[in-house]
């Protein structure tokens, strides 16, 4: 699962990419080549499985993808020069 999230242009995050075996095994590849933080949550996979592309979250998921966003800026800021 893939997310992204621009607050100047979205209301909330959205699903970019999404798959299961093969596929899901290559974007983790991807997302390790290009060094982007990867989090594993079950359970929220199996929510966010259910949306189509580019569908915002639903806001049951919105605190549990803040958690992960912030994580994921943090782990951003230690990486900048």
């Amino acid at each position: 699962m893939a997310l992204r999230y621009d607050q100047t242009k979205e209301g909330a995050p959205k699903v970019i990419g999404k798959g299961q075996g093969l596929l899901a095994e290559k974007l983790l590849e991807l997302a390790r080549e290009y060094d982007i933080p990867i989090h594993e949550d079950r359970d929220l996979v199996e929510i966010l499985a259910r949306l189509d592309l580019n569908e915002e979250i639903p806001p049951a998921t919105y605190v549990v993808v803040a958690e992960i966003l912030a994580f994921i800026y943090r782990a951003n800021e230690s990486f900048r020069p």
